[in-house]
This record gives structure tokens, C-alpha cells and sequence, in this order.
């Protein structure tokens, strides 16, 4: 029996239980390891740590076509919040990185997406950001659990399952690995201060995303695209101090979060 970081079937979510036959399990080496758990006391990173090593996310290498076809076909789900896609085909590359500033009713989180790595993810992002989708909606949950610390939101619902009603394929890092590559079942870091897209499986990234406030372990299949700052991981680390409702790993912060606007700086 193994822990691995699993999808269930909807958008945005997944979870960490233990299966016995799940097509993302991590390889019987995996262990969730303290060491791995950066705290508040200790100098955090912020999603900048070393890449290319073992158990690390990817070093990043351009393709000759980034955001040059961004696609965003209607999703099975109809949006939780009514929206309209993105303009679809090519988008800049530049700016390599958008400062975005997401303010909370719990405190202020500073976003740097990365635009040179990530271009149709932040594309979308800041459509939904510039269409006040996700302006007063709740940040969903919360996940204590020693390999994986994330505040997951992006679903105007708060029920886990409701996206913008278009999809989009991953980026960076799946992007860098060859399809049906195993590796893209092992975990890697990802590191404190980490911004990514939590998904239904591979090409299903909506609107849901997850801010990562302790080093967590997680296949390569959750597209990066930016970082967290300072205020925005001390903002994180006093909601994930106040626990999980009912005393789990896994659900609703017991300290509600209702984003109340996404504003480019």
C-alpha cells in the first residue's frame, strides 16, 4: 500500500490516500519525508529551488512553438461563474514574468506569474483575473499533510468541482517530458512559494489553482506558472496554522478564505 497523490473526476482535484492500484501512484521508494516540510521558522524559498536534479521539477527548455497555439475548448462542465474564454491561437511570451497582486480577506498574497515558461496558463489567468472571476469566491481547501501543503481555490462554487466551462492543456513541467514518460508518475518538488493548476487529469486545467506553503511532493503533472512572495506566504502560513475544519489533512480551512480581487500591478 502506497501514498499517491491522486485526480479525482472533476476539475481540480487531487488527493493523497492511499491506493493499491492507481495509475499515479509514486514508485515504492517514495516515502513523504520531513524533511521535505519547510516551516516558518526556517528561510523558505519561493518556488525558485534548484531544478534538473533527482526528485526536482525539470529544467525548463523552450519549444520552438511556445504560445503559439493556446486552445481553450469548452469543458463538459458548464462555468460556475458565467465568463467567456480567452482569445485563442498565439500569445506574447513577454513580459517573461506579470506581477499580479490577489487580495484576501485573510491578507495579501503577491503572485510573479511566469509568462516566458507557463504563456496559456497566464493567458487564461489573467483573463479570468482581468473578468473579476474570481472576485469574492472562497478558497476551497486546505491540505496539512507532511508531503503535501496546499490552499487550493479558483472555484467560484467552494465545492471543488466548478471551473470557468473551458479547458486547457498543461505546460511546464509536463511539457517537458515525452508522453507516457513514467517519470511523469513520479514525485517531484515542489517547492514553498510555489503557484500551480490543480487539474482532473492530463489537458483539463480550468480555473482552480493551488498555492503551495510547504515543500509538497506531487507528480509532474500540475502546471507551474509562478510564484508566491513574502506577504503572500506569510498570509498562507497563518491560514494553514489554523488547521483543517474537523481536524483532517484535507478539506475545507477551518479559517474561511474568500478572495475578494485579483488585480495586475
Amino acid at each position: 500500500m502506497r501514498i499517491a497523490p491522486t485526480t479525482d473526476r472533476q476539475e481540480g482535484q487531487f488527493r493523497c490516500r492511499r491506493t493499491n492500484n492507481d495509475a499515479r501512484q509514486p514508485n515504492a521508494n517514495y516515502r513523504e519525508a520531513a524533511s521535505t516540510t519547510a516551516s516558518p521558522s526556517t528561510p523558505a524559498p519561493t518556488g525558485s529551488a534548484p531544478r534538473g536534479g533527482p526528485g526536482q521539477l525539470p529544467a525548463f527548455t523552450a519549444a520552438a512553438d511556445l504560445g503559439a497555439n493556446c486552445q481553450y475548448p469548452s469543458a463538459a462542465q458548464k462555468a460556475a461563474k458565467p465568463v467567456t474564454a480567452p482569445n485563442t491561437g498565439r500569445v506574447p511570451t513577454e513580459p517573461a514574468t506579470i506581477s499580479v497582486s490577489m487580495a484576501t480577506d485573510q491578507g495579501n498574497i503577491g503572485l510573479m506569474l511566469n509568462n516566458a515558461e507557463a504563456p496559456c496558463t497566464v493567458n487564461s489567468f489573467v483573463s479570468l483575473a482581468q473578468k473579476g472571476f474570481f472576485n469574492d469566491t472562497p478558497c476551497h481547501r486546505l491540505t496539512t499533510a507532511p508531503g503535501l501543503g496546499v490552499l487550493q481555490c479558483g472555484d467560484p462554487s467552494g465545492k471543488g468541482d466548478g471551473g470557468p466551462g473551458y479547458r486547457f492543456a498543461n505546460e511546464y513541467p509536463t511539457s517537458q517530458y515525452p508522453k507516457g514518460d513514467p517519470a511523469l508518475d513520479e514525485p517531484v518538488l515542489y517547492p514553498r512559494g510555489t503557484l500551480a493548476m490543480a487539474n482532473a487529469g492530463p489537458d483539463t486545467n480550468g480555473s482552480q489553482f493551488f498555492l503551495v506553503y510547504k515543500d509538497s511532493q506531487l507528480p509532474p503533472n500540475y502546471t507551474v506558472f509562478g510564484t508566491i512572495d513574502a506577504t503572500g506566504l506569510a498570509t498562507l502560513d497563518k491560514i494553514a496554522q489554523g488547521g483543517v475544519a474537523g481536524g483532517t489533512q484535507d478539506g475545507k480551512p477551518a479559517t474561511a478564505v474568500t478572495i475578494t480581487s485579483v488585480l495586475l500591478d
